[in-house]
């Protein structure tokens, strides 16, 4: 069977949130699965030099722009969080928590906090807020607060970004195919040319 691909993002990025409503789909018409694996990718911006798109003269008002419309093509809703940008510590630890045991529910609840940050403009990083998304997902609300706060599951995150930031991941999306990087939601046509010609 053919490796899975690799998806790496981090919850407070639009361009993340515009490539997780394709990822899969892509990826099941070429008989792959898709491992979903979120990081923090200010962690990446010591090393890089890089800031938040929004934060840059000129730069931030175009992707703004570029993010709406991206979403408009896309048939998605696109709000930006009041309080964006910021560290998404707390869905990261939930999606962590969830995923060695119940993966789908992980998956689900990872679109779920997608939906409500970027589609919705509320704050995904609010701790209670990912708790109220699982709960329609038969996720125990109290059990996932005490999860998402248990010296595991940070320390799991740490190591989990740490491992991206190893690899050359540095920015959200970031997809790995067979090995091949591909950064940017901008580059998923060529994740799905790629997986349909063996790549060139």
């Amino acid at each position: 069977m053919s490796a899975p691909l690799e998806f790496y993002f981090d919850f407070y990025s639009p361009y993340g949130y515009l490539a997780s409503a394709r990822i899969d789909e892509i990826a099941t018409k070429h008989g792959r699965e898709v491992i979903w694996r979120p990081f923090l990718v200010g962690a990446t911006f010591a090393l890089t030099g890089a800031r938040p798109l929004v934060d840059i003269p000129l730069q931030g008002d175009y992707s703004l722009h570029d993010m709406r419309r991206c979403a408009r093509e896309q048939g998605l809703p696109f709000q930006l969080p009041d309080n964006f940008p910021k560290a998404a510590l707390a869905p990261s630890r939930a999606f962590y928590w969830l995923v060695d045991a119940q993966p789908e529910k992980a998956k689900a609840l990872a679109r779920k906090i997608y939906h409500a940050t970027f589609g919705e403009g509320r704050d995904g990083t609010d701790a209670n807020l990912v708790a109220d998304l699982a709960v329609p997902l038969g996720i125990d609300r109290e059990q996932l607060l005490l999860g998402m706060q248990s010296p595991e599951v940070k320390a799991r995150l740490k190591q989990e970004t740490e491992a991206a930031v190893a690899r050359g991941v540095f920015g959200s999306p970031y997809i790995f195919v067979d090995g091949e990087p591909f950064w940017g939601n901008d580059r998923l046509e060529q994740v799905d040319r790629w997986l349909a010609t063996g790549g060139w």
